[in-house]
C-alpha cells in the first residue's frame, strides 16, 4: 500500500511541475507573418499561468483544464531578429525569430522535389546565401485522427550548405519574393510525393460534402495501429477471394517454366492497369503469364519482344529463361529473344512484377505489346493470366482518406501566414472529373479550418508528361485533370500557373523548377504585394462559327497573343465536327484572336488546345511569354466519368 501511495505521489510530482510545451513550429529562427493577429499556443499544467513576451509586447494568459492555452500577439511589422520568451513554470527562449511573409508549400512529389535535383543545381545552390529566407520541413507522417503537433521538423536558415534539401518550387518563389520585397520570407514544407488530394483533406469536409459523405461514411474512426491491422486483414482477404487462394510465394519458381499449368490464375487486361481492374489498389508482387502459338517458319529468327510499360520494376521470360529486366516504371521494355528460345508450338511468355506504389502492371499503347517474329507480329494485347504472391499491407499515405491532413496539416492550424502554394493531381489522373470536386473540397476545407478567410491559394497546372498517350480522339487523363485544375479557378482568390513549355514528356519530375516557382510568386506579387504586372497566359473565353473556321477568343491576353515559332506557326490546335472525330487544325493569330480551321472538318463544332498526355508542342504565349491553358470548348464525356475514390 505504501509502494502505491509513493507511486501516486510521483505520478502527481511529475504533472504538477509539467513543463510548457509549445509545437515544433514554434523553433529557432522562425518566421512569423507580418501585419496579421499572430497566434501563439502550446501546453502545460490545467489553469497553468502563461506569460508570452515578443519585441514589446507582453501578453498573459491561463490554461484550460485540459492543459491547452492560446494567445493572439498584436500584428507586427516585417523585421527581426527578435526573441519570443514563453514563461510557465518553466521559461522557453526561441531566438533569431523574423517577421515578414510565411506560404505553405504542399502537394506530392513535385513540390517535394529537392533542389538539388533542379536544372543547374550547382551554381543555384552556389547563389542561396539568403538568411532572410527560411524553411521548415515537416516530417511525413500519418495518422487515424489529428494530431496536436508534428512528429519533427525544424526551421532552416538558407545557405548553401542547407538549401539543397528546400522544396525547389518553394525557393524559387521565396527568392523571387526576396527579390522584390526585400522583408524576411518563411516557407513551410509539407508535402509528399505519389499522394492524392483526398489524403490531404479532413474528415469533417468529407462528412458534409453530398459528394462523399457516403465514402466517408465506410472509413472506421479508430486509432491509427488498429487500423493499419484491420487494413492489412482485409487486403489479404481480398486478394485471396479474388484469386481463389490465399498470397503465397510457394512454387513462384515454377512460375516462369513453359510447363508450369496456370489454369487456376486469374485473369487481367493489358496493356491496362491493375488499379483499373479487379487488383484496384494492389502494391505486391504479381507474376503475368501468356501463352502463344508459334509455327516452325516462325521461330527461324530471332525475335523481339515489346512489353510496352511496366509499373514499377520487371523480370521477363521466355520459355523459362530471363530475356530481360527493368526498374523504370515509365520507360519501354523492348527485349531481344534469340531464335533458341522459342519453339514450335505454345510459348509462354512469364513476366515477374514488383509494384511498390501508385499504379501496377502492364500499361501502355496496344501497339507496342507485341512479339515481332521478322515481318509478322504476334498482339499481345488482351488477357494474361496472373497470380498475386506478395501484397504491401502497410498503410500508405493514399490508404485511407485524410491521413496526411490529420499529421501533416492539422499540427500546423492556426500558424498564421500569408497563403498556400500547391502542386499535385498527378495521382488523381485516373479520377479527373472527380478532382472538380475533390480539389475545391480540399481548398475549402483548409481555408474553413484556418479561420483566416479566403487566403491565396496558388497551384500549379501539370505539365506535359506522356503517361498514357492519351489525346483528343482516345481521350487524354492528363488533359481531363488540368481542366478540373482550370476550373477550380472560379474559387476566390486561387490562381494558376501554366507549365506547358516547361515540362518533360518522359519524366514526370520535370527538373526546371526555377519557371515555376517564378510563374506563381508573379501571381502572388500582383495580387497581394500590389506589384502590377502581367502574371498569366492567355486563357480562353469564347468561340464563333463560321463556316469551316472557328474564331477563338481569348482573356489574360497581356500586350498581345503570340506564337514561339518564328515563322508564326501556331500549334496544338484541333477542330471536330457532329461525329466528335478531331483533326489538327491549322490556327493563325488575327486581331488578337486564333482562327482555326481544317480542310477535313466542313462543319466544325469543337476546339482543342493541348488536349494530350503530351502537349509539349503546343505553343500559343502572350507577348510576355505566360503560356496558354490548355482547353476544350466542348462538354462531351470524359474517359474519367464516374470513376470514384472508393475506399476499399
Amino acid at each position: 500500500m505504501k509502494k502505491y501511495f509513493a507511486f501516486l505521489f510521483l505520478c502527481f510530482s511529475i504533472y504538477s511541475n509539467a513543463n510548457v510545451k509549445l509545437p515544433l513550429l514554434f523553433n529557432d529562427g522562425m518566421v512569423l507573418q507580418r501585419d496579421q493577429s499572430i497566434p501563439v499556443w502550446g501546453w502545460s499544467d490545467a489553469n497553468e499561468k502563461i506569460e508570452i513576451r515578443f519585441n514589446k509586447q507582453i501578453v498573459k494568459t491561463k490554461a484550460d483544464k485540459n492543459g491547452k492555452w492560446m494567445v493572439n500577439l498584436k500584428a507586427e511589422k516585417a523585421g527581426g531578429p527578435f526573441e519570443m520568451i514563453v514563461k510557465g513554470k518553466n521559461t522557453i527562449t526561441i531566438k533569431d525569430v523574423l517577421v515578414g511573409e510565411v506560404w505553405i508549400c504542399s502537394g506530392q512529389s513535385n513540390m517535394e522535389f529537392q533542389m538539388y535535383k533542379t536544372m543547374n543545381a550547382k551554381a543555384e545552390i552556389e547563389d542561396s546565401n539568403y538568411p532572410m529566407i527560411r524553411h521548415f520541413g515537416v516530417a511525413q507522417d500519418m495518422s487515424g485522427s489529428p494530431k496536436e503537433d508534428l512528429k519533427a521538423g525544424k526551421w532552416t536558415v538558407c545557405n548553401k550548405e542547407t538549401v539543397g534539401d528546400f522544396t525547389a518550387v518553394g525557393y524559387f518563389f521565396a527568392k523571387k519574393l526576396y527579390a522584390e520585397l526585400k522583408i524576411p520570407i518563411g516557407i513551410i514544407n509539407t508535402s509528399w510525393g505519389g499522394t492524392c488530394v483526398e489524403t490531404w483533406t479532413s474528415r469533417e469536409a468529407f462528412e458534409k460534402s453530398g459528394d462523399f459523405k457516403g465514402m466517408i461514411a465506410k472509413v472506421p474512426m479508430m486509432s491509427f495501429d488498429s487500423i493499419s491491422k484491420l487494413y492489412a486483414k482485409t487486403i489479404r482477404e481480398r486478394i485471396g477471394k479474388i484469386q481463389g487462394g490465399e498470397v503465397s510465394t510457394a512454387n513462384e519458381t515454377s512460375f516462369k517454366e513453359s510447363g508450369f499449368n496456370d489454369a487456376g490464375w486469374g485473369e487481367l487486361n493489358a496493356p491496362g492497369l491493375w488499379e483499373n481492374q479487379q487488383l484496384t489498389d494492389l502494391d505486391g508482387v504479381v507474376w503475368m503469364r501468356k501463352t502463344v502459338t508459334l509455327s516452325a517458319e516462325d521461330i527461324k529468327n530471332n525475335a523481339t519482344l515489346s512489353l510496352s510499360k511496366i509499373d514499377d520494376e520487371d523480370i521477363t521470360y521466355v520459355n523459362g529463361i530471363e530475356v530481360g529486366s527493368n526498374t523504370l516504371w515509365s520507360a519501354k521494355r523492348v527485349y531481344a529473344v534469340s531464335a533458341n528460345i522459342l519453339k514450335e508450338g505454345k510459348n509462354v511468355i512469364a513476366v515477374r512484377i514488383v509494384d511498390s506504389s501508385g499504379g501496377g502492371g502492364i500499361y501502355g499503347e496496344s501497339s507496342d505489346l507485341k512479339l515481332t517474329l521478322g515481318n509478322k507480329i504476334v498482339p499481345l494485347e488482351g488477357k494474361w493470366k496472373y497470380k498475386v504472391i506478395a501484397a504491401k499491407t502497410s498503410l500508405s499515405p493514399n490508404s485511407l482518406p485524410s491521413l496526411l491532413y490529420n499529421a501533416m496539416v492539422n499540427p500546423l492550424i492556426p500558424y498564421a501566414f500569408q497563403g498556400v502554394l500547391w502542386y499535385q493531381g498527378e495521382a488523381n489522373v485516373h479520377r479527373a472529373e472527380e478532382y472538380k470536386k475533390a480539389f475545391p473540397l480540399m481548398i475549402t476545407d483548409w481555408r474553413t479550418k484556418w479561420n483566416q478567410g479566403n487566403f491565396p491559394f496558388y497551384f500549379v497546372q501539370l505539365s506535359t508528361f506522356d503517361e498514357f498517350g492519351g489525346n483528343s480522339n482516345k481521350g487524354s487523363k492528363w488533359a481531363e485533370l488540368r481542366e478540373a485544375q482550370t476550373q477550380t479557378l472560379q474559387l476566390p482568390n486561387t490562381g494558376m500557373a501554366v507549365t506547358t513549355d516547361i515540362g518533360n514528356a518522359k519524366d514526370i519530375h520535370p527538373t526546371n523548377k526555377q519557371d515555376v516557382g517564378k510563374r506563381l510568386a508573379a501571381i502572388a506579387l500582383n495580387n497581394v504585394y500590389g506589384k502590377k504586372m502581367i502574371y498569366s497566359g492567355p486563357t480562353y473565353k469564347s468561340l464563333e462559327i463560321k463556316g469551316n473556321q472557328i474564331i477563338l477568343t481569348f482573356d489574360n491576353i497581356g500586350t498581345g497573343l503570340s506564337t514561339s515559332d518564328k515563322d508564326g506557326t501556331v500549334k496544338g490546335f484541333e477542330i471536330a465536327g457532329a461525329d466528335k472525330v478531331f483533326y489538327p487544325a491549322k490556327a493563325i493569330i488575327k486581331d488578337n484572336k486564333v482562327i482555326v480551321s481544317s480542310e477535313m472538318v466542313q462543319n466544325p463544332i469543337a476546339v482543342h488546345y493541348g488536349w494530350a498526355d503530351d502537349d509539349s508542342e503546343i505553343n500559343l504565349f502572350n507577348k510576355e511569354k505566360f503560356p496558354a491553358s490548355p482547353f476544350r470548348s466542348d462538354d462531351w464525356d470524359l474517359t474519367t466519368k464516374g470513376i470514384k475514390y472508393n475506399v476499399q
